[in-house]
């Protein structure tokens, strides 16, 4: 069973669990917020690795244009059933299906997760090549050096990896694909009944003109 499949079998439960996470997120909203405005009236943005749309919903409250993108058929059919009104996608982030320079922003709330360091610099690359000249990626990760597998979720079969990252190697590897970080936020989790504890970073990025 691979990624898409796996996030496809708890697509439903992750749904119903996950949705309202944001109400309970008070620094998540902020930031989305922030990066929102960052953008400006009418931006487009893709939410990349965007399960049930709980952050393209967000965002389409803040006056950008978002659109999600998650590999797994069935986290886009729980995407589109609650929220009908907005734009989703099948896509693999390592090959993305939009143009060059399309987008004004990319958010990737725990998605890059998914992809082990090695392949990280692909993942970044084909995120600055759909962003425009300027643009900005927001994205966050749980921090550590730990992998944590899992093969079984709420009572669902499923073979998924959880990549930690350091800050400062994600640092490293952002500069290197020609991004400027503007920003960079760590804290410690959340109450326990509201998500993993673990601590988290959110990096700002922008898309450089000269690379």
């Amino acid at each position: 069973m691979d990624l898409s499949n796996s996030y496809s079998e708890v697509a439903k439960e992750y749904a119903d669990r996950i949705f309202d996470e944001l109400s309970g997120k008070p620094m998540d909203r902020q930031i989305l917020a922030s990066f929102a405005e960052l953008i400006g009236s009418g931006g487009v943005v893709c939410d990349l690795g965007c399960g049930p749309g709980h952050v393209t919903k967000f965002l389409s409250s803040k006056n950008v244009k978002p659109f999600g993108i998650d590999i797994s058929p069935g986290m886009i059919e729980q995407a589109t059933r609650l929220n009908p009104s907005l734009d989703f996608r099948v896509g693999d982030m390592l090959s993305l299906p939009l143009a060059d320079e399309s987008l004004h922003g990319v958010v990737a709330f725990y998605s890059l997760i998914h992809i082990n360091k090695d392949r990280l610099p692909r993942a970044f690359s084909e995120i600055r090549r759909v962003l425009k000249t300027g643009g900005f990626c927001l994205f966050s990760f749980h921090i550590g050096d730990e992998t944590v597998h899992l093969e079984e979720w709420w009572g669902h079969e499923v073979n998924l990896d959880f990549h930690f990252f350091k800050s400062k190697e994600i640092s490293k590897i952002v500069s290197s694909c020609g991004f400027e970080i503007v920003d960079l936020v760590e804290r410690d989790p959340y109450e326990e009944n509201i998500e993993h504890q673990s601590r988290r970073a959110y990096f700002l990025v922008e898309k450089t003109v000269n690379f």
